[in-house]
């Protein structure tokens, strides 16, 4: 399954979803294998949340429309996250056979951290290319916006070849990472305390009457 997980595939893999007009709101997850699936989540959830935060910056619309874009984000940050874990999951399960040696260093960023990130650029690129186009904008716009793109290909770049290292690495028992549970705590009714204190207000104003 590793073979075939590089910056390069993965590169492409986010590009071409990106030029999909249809992406991401008609297209279904596709049923691929390992990792994949999860790849595919994540660079999907990515794309929701990047056009409702886009949404969310409105200034002609409703405060309750803004709250909704909000909750949205949210739940797609929710789903990135789960994704990204599982994607960590996913990768170390097909590692299980590369034992670490007593010296390898443990990464600090996880595979799927670094995938997240090559996801986040591309949408960065795809959008920072957008800008270069544009035929209502004007000659020193154009030339800030390509100097961006620019310098964002080459952070993919650098980022691409970092997570092509660590795999290396990790199959040649060299290096190896583990899975970092991000706990959001504000979406847990549990461990939120504007949550589970409203729940208790109203278990006791119940009492009360």
């Amino acid at each position: 399954m590793l073979n075939d997980l590089t910056a390069a595939s993965l590169t492409r893999f986010h590009d071409d979803m990106l030029a999909n007009a249809e992406w991401p709101a008609v297209q279904p997850l596709g049923e691929r294998p390992g990792a994949w699936f999860w790849i595919e989540a994540n660079h999907r959830y990515n794309t929701l949340l990047w056009n409702e935060e886009d949404k969310a910056r409105r200034t002609d619309v409703s405060p309750s429309e803004i709250a909704a874009c909000k909750r949205l984000i949210d739940q797609y940050n929710q789903k990135r996250n789960d994704a990204v874990e599982a994607i960590d999951e996913a990768i170390l399960d097909a590692l299980e056979d590369s034992e670490p040696e007593s010296n390898a260093r443990l990464n600090s960023e996880t595979a799927g951290a670094m995938i997240d990130r090559l996801s986040i650029l591309s949408l960065k690129i795809f959008h920072m290319r957008e800008q270069t186009q544009r035929v209502d904008a004007g000659p020193e716009h154009i030339a800030k916006c390509s100097d961006k793109l620019q310098r964002l290909l080459v952070q993919r770049q650098d980022l691409g070849a970092c997570f092509d290292q660590l795999l290396a690495d990790a199959q040649q028992g060299r290096a190896y990472f583990k899975v970092y549970r991000q706990f959001k705590m504000y979406n847990d009714p549990a461990l939120n305390p504007y949550l589970y204190g409203a729940q208790q207000r109203a278990v006791a104003g119940g009492v009360a009457t």
